[in-house]
């Protein structure tokens, strides 16, 4: 182990990722990326909100965050969440491929099923579009629901990383870390000196056949600004390096799909005075997937009940309108600036499925998961001056939302009915106070902070055919300090202690369901606890004419991971297995990240850098392996630009899964091998207002297998190519700024 930590820091120095150094932005200033997409090189005022929920330059957090501004995500030509995040060597997305069923393994079913930050994903890590929290994705048996699909980049103009736990400034959920993606204003699309403005937007992506379009037009007065930004994109199944064209479970190649997804951004904002706006958004989205199924088909001779066809439809919804009041005056004796929001979303995802059987009726499935919610959420600055320089940032947070599923279709399992609940109907609610101070002292910046939470689990009975646990209430204290001492320019040291939480969800306290022909059945648990992280990040950055790097190493403790286990039966109708959520005793994952960026002359940029994490669980003192860290993963760029034209080449390398990392059951883990893909990338300016750009992805056409999406694939099996990545594939995209 120890040599492989000596080879990460090796290859940490020659390797990284292009996104995370790119420019931020904030609310108050805008910095015309979206037009000005001749130049990708980093600046040194790059500035993050998520670290400390006040606008900070990343080289003075204590802590590490990556910011990817709205021409970054264009340049990359990436389609969702998994494209842009493929070159930050420590955050993946999975994304299985469409192997699912009516009744068995809901592979690739959840889409994109969450971020992945340092070896943790799914919901314990916060994901914010403006705030406002997206639902929690959901499993239960073949009905699986992710996050990913919730988020359209066409809207945005800056998505922000920020690892580690973020309890302290946000409550709940930030276990791991939070992505917090920031939509639009009306002054984005409007350049200096003039009252309208926007832009019009196509593309086409081989790798999933997809054509994509967007329009958005902005205006201003005096008083009023104004804008609606619409999208649309088409496209078919993600490709990949399979072969087998068989149309059963033998086929390797993706299984047919037709996929749209519309999206609607509207804001307008009132300038009540020199100090005050009002500002209102609405925010819509509807995606729509159709999947014929071959890979769920039997080999014929048929045997009864056999599936000799699958065809799903899908459907992702997400609505949400806030009301959003700020004030801002430097010059006020007590609070400077406030920050309120108002807000209601609903997202939903129905899932249907029509199942053709031999010499057995058919079946289907209409199952909906749907989340409901209301909140505010207001936040207070004020700055002391006196023996020492302070800002104090302090504020609430409170959310309820409604949560509900249902299991509907036709010939339901043995032992069940339908419709049926998974779990019952739930108000669940947040709420949370914290207190923050950033503290001057010359060269040295003390972050402390603090943050009480409370949660409620209120279930209803109501049409749901098991026993409802009673409320169940909870608290955490989550306290935070963090230091970054600016010695020098060159050197500057940093570190950061925090603790973060994660309650209960309600489908994981109330979750009954039997289905004793299988011979197994699921209970609810009053006594779950939440999970808690203590977190230690130490590291040091620097910059110097023409360079720029960072080193970082943490070391993440979890306490009471939430997991779905065993606790007893023996698999048989009489005495069927019995599974429920419980608390596990610990687990622990750490790691080093680093990055270095060289300037060579006034076009060319040289980028590097890597991740190598290790992690292991303890359940009734057994250690085991984390399947969900990633192995090492380094990166190697380069980059040319002009005014008129530039072009960019990175080299992605990561290593092989080492089988003795892998946590196994009854069946032995594919262990994904070491791979090596380049991708490239140009951009063209004719002129001032019209951009071109086009990548050409795995260059080389190499065949390989992420870690992060191979979950459930065994090493015997004879499909593994439907789990490999796509070969070769193009994007081009055409943007006229007007």
């Amino acid at each position: 182990m120890l040599r492989n930590a000596k080879l990460a820091f090796a290859f940490s120095l020659t390797f990284t990722a292009l996104p995370q150094q790119a420019t931020g932005q904030t609310s108050a200033t805008r910095v015309q990326t979206e037009n000005s997409l001749s130049s990708n090189t980093t600046q040194l005022n790059e500035v993050t909100v998520s670290a400390t929920r006040t606008a900070r330059q990343i080289d003075n957090v204590p802590s590490s965050v990556s910011v990817i501004p709205a021409a970054t995500i264009q340049k990359q030509g990436a389609r969702n969440l998994k494209e842009l995040f493929r070159n930050e060597p420590d955050v993946t997305v999975p994304v299985g491929p469409t192997r699912f069923g009516t009744g068995g393994s809901p592979t690739g079913r959840a889409g994109q099923e969450g971020v992945n930050i340092r070896g943790l994903g799914g919901n314990q890590v916060l994901m914010l579009v403006d705030g406002i929290r997206i639902p929690n994705g959901f499993s239960f048996g073949p009905f699986a629901t992710g996050r990913g699909d919730y988020i359209d980049l066409d809207g945005l103009k800056s998505v922000e990383i920020l690892r580690g736990p973020a309890s302290t400034q946000y409550g709940s959920d930030g276990l791991a870390g939070a992505v917090s993606f920031r939509t639009l204003d009306p002054t984005d699309l409007i350049r200096t000196g003039q009252a309208t403005g926007g832009f019009v937007r196509g593309g086409y992506a081989s790798i999933d056949q997809t054509w994509s379009s967007a329009l958005a037009f902005a205006g201003k007065n005096d008083q009023w600004q104004a804008m609606v930004l619409g999208s649309y994109r088409q496209g078919h199944e993600t490709s990949n390096k399979g072969n087998n064209t068989a149309q059963t479970i033998e086929r390797t190649i993706p299984n047919p799909v037709d996929y749209n997804n519309r999206y609607l951004l509207s804001k307008a904002i009132l300038s009540i005075d020199a100090s005050q706006q009002l500002g209102v958004t609405v925010e819509s989205q509807r995606r729509s997937q159709n999947t014929d199924v071959f890979s769920a088909r039997a080999v014929p001779p048929y045997q009864a009940r056999s599936t000799t066809s699958l065809i799903t439809k899908d459907h992702v919804e997400r609505d949400r309108v806030s009301l959003e009041h700020q004030f801002n005056d430097l010059n006020a004796q007590w609070i400077q600036s406030i920050d309120t929001r108002v807000y209601w979303q609903e997202a939903k995802v129905n899932q249907y499925a029509t199942e053709q059987r031999a010499r057995a009726s058919e079946r289907t499935r209409d199952n909906t998961f749907r989340t409901q919610v209301i909140g505010v959420s207001t936040q207070f600055q004020t700055s002391l001056t006196g023996w020492v320089n302070q800002r104090l940032t302090y504020g609430v947070d409170l959310s309820q939302s409604e949560i509900t599923a249902l299991r509907d279709g036709t010939v339901p399992p043995y032992g069940n009915r339908f419709p049926s609940k998974p779990f019952p109907d739930t108000t669940y609610t947040l709420g949370g106070a914290f207190l923050q101070s950033e503290i001057e002292l010359g060269a040295l910046s003390l972050i402390p902070g603090v943050r009480f939470d409370g949660y409620n689990i209120s279930p209803s009975e109501k049409g749901y055919s098991g026993s409802a646990i009673t409320p169940l209430t909870g608290q955490a204290l989550t306290p935070r300090v963090g230091a970054v001492w600016k010695l020098h320019p060159s050197f500057a040291p940093y570190a950061q202690l925090a603790r973060g939480f994660r309650a209960p969800t309600p489908d994981q306290v109330n979750n009954g369901f039997a289905n004793l022909a299988s011979g197994y059945t699921s209970v609810g648990n009053s006594a779950l606890k939440p999970e808690y992280a203590d977190s230690l990040e130490v590291g040091f950055r620097g910059k110097a004419p023409g360079l720029r790097y960072s080193v970082a190493g943490f070391e993440n403790r979890y306490q009471n991971f939430i997991s779905q286990e065993v606790i007893g039966g023996g698999g048989r109708p009489s005495d069927p297995t019995i599974y429920q959520y419980v608390n596990l005793t610990k687990a622990k994952i750490q790691g080093i990240v680093a990055q270095v960026e060289v300037q060579v002359g006034s076009r060319w940029t040289l980028q590097t850098g890597a991740a190598y994490l290790n992690g292991d669980s303890e359940i009734n003192g057994v250690r085991a392996p984390i399947n969900s860290v990633q192995p090492l993963k380094a990166l190697l760029g380069i980059r040319y630009d002009t005014t008129q034209w530039g072009g960019q080449a990175t080299l992605t390398y990561n290593a092989a899964k080492d089988p003795s990392r892998i946590a196994t059951g009854r069946t032995s883990q594919f262990a994904t091998p070491e791979y090596t893909v380049l991708d490239l990338g140009v951009y063209w300016k004719p002129t001032p207002n019209l951009t071109f750009n086009a990548n050409l992805n795995n260059a080389l056409d190499a065949k390989y297998w992420r870690w992060s999406d191979v979950n459930g694939l065994t090493e015997q099996s004879r499909i593994a190519d439907a789990y490999t990545a796509a070969g070769r594939n193009v994007q081009v995209s055409m943007r006229y700024d007007f």
